[in-house]
């Protein structure tokens, strides 16, 4: 087996990654498949945080659109990232691996409102950290509170799990056409408007110098060749 060559990485996990071919809530089996990604990877001894969407349950900018206030509704996104760390961390403990919930919305008995530096003490000591409530605030998405839990955690690479296996040129479910971009950086990703993240956080990567990698959880492996150093998806640098 490589050995790894990041230390501490940090993985976005969208709430619909959880919910796998299903349209609402969990898959069971597709849960399974990202706990025993991560615990491959954790056997490596790589540090491991992980934020997760909510998009499974409720997504605040569809409750805006629905007529519902901004804030309240991403309010309610927020307890939605929050319901799926602890399911994933239930999944994590289940399989035998370590884990603790850091929320950034204060929930007595549920989890740990995240500090910085409590998060990097679980980490060092073994523990997925995983991070729900989003960045604690509306009108920021998950991918935003992604590359800033990244960013704070001192991660050597930050992660965005999809369903797909890397970024295209367009969308390759829709456009036979579409070409997989094996690099780019943080500005071409931003100037040609590629959705795969959100432009803040493409904008905060870039500034912390933070490495991206766009990869398919769904590929069996695909988390072990991206933390051993193999080819894997699309990467974003400077």
């Amino acid at each position: 087996m490589s050995a790894p060559v990041y230390h501490r990485i940090l993985l976005k996990l969208s709430g619909e990654a959880l919910m796998g071919p299903d349209s609402f809530g969990y898959h069971a089996e597709t849960l399974d498949g990202i706990v025993r990604q991560i615990d491959e990877v954790a056997g490596l001894g790589v540090q491991i945080g992980v934020v997760v969407g909510g998009g499974n349950l409720f997504r605040g900018a569809t409750g805006a659109l629905a007529g519902m206030d901004r804030a309240t509704a991403d309010a309610m996104g927020m307890l939605a990232t929050v319901m799926n760390a602890l399911a994933l961390k239930d999944a994590l403990m289940m399989a035998g691996i370590p884990a603790q919930v850091m929320t950034a919305v204060s929930i007595a008995h549920v989890g740990e409102s995240f500090e910085r530096d409590a998060a990097v003490r679980h980490l060092e000591a073994g523990r997925v950290v995983i991070l729900g409530g989003g960045t604690g605030n509306p009108f920021f998405t998950t991918d935003t509170a992604a590359a800033l839990r990244a960013a704070e955690i001192g991660a050597d690479l930050m992660l965005k799990a999809t369903k797909v296996d890397g970024v295209y040129t367009a969308d390759p479910k829709k456009d036979p056409a579409a070409a997989r971009y094996e690099r780019l950086s943080f500005d071409e990703a931003i100037a040609k408007g590629l959705g795969v993240l959100d432009t803040a956080a493409f904008a905060l990567c870039r500034d912390q110098k933070m490495p991206l990698q766009v990869f398919s959880i769904f590929k069996p492996g695909a988390l072990m060749r991206v933390v051993t150093g193999e080819a894997e998806g699309t990467r974003v640098t400077l």
